[in-house]
């Protein structure tokens, strides 16, 4: 009988860990689809655009949701991402320690009414 309080307590120490894992997961994506509207749409070279501004905040929220993902950023900034599977710009900002950041992001798929774009981490 004394033997259940440690299975118990290993078995909550399992489901602990996938359950974190699977938050963390969850939570650290990268991929993003963003609907194209009046709101946060632009126009560059005559295409649909995810605004700049829309890029750069959903970056910076889910760039360090968890504190064990990775840094904090701060003054970020995105140009306007092309509504156009295969686009890449550049984001830019500094880290934790202040020091440059660039984050790589990319048009997934794209069609008349949103974008599926993603970011990569340092």
């Amino acid at each position: 009988m004394e033997r259940s309080p440690l299975l118990i307590t290993a078995a909550t120490v399992s489901v602990l860990a996938v359950g974190g894992g699977a938050l963390t997961y969850a939570m650290s994506g990268t991929e993003s689809t963003t609907g194209l509207d009046t709101f946060n749409t632009v126009t560059v070279d005559g295409q649909k655009a995810l605004s700049g501004n829309i890029v750069a905040g959903r970056t910076e929220s889910k760039y360090s949701p968890l504190p064990w993902i990775g840094g904090e950023t701060s003054d970020l900034r995105c140009p306007d991402l092309k509504a156009v599977a295969g686009t890449k710009v550049t984001c830019t900002g500094k880290d934790g320690d202040g020091k440059d950041l660039s984050i790589p992001v990319t048009v997934v798929k794209a069609d008349a009414s949103s974008v599926t774009w993603k970011f990569e981490r340092a």
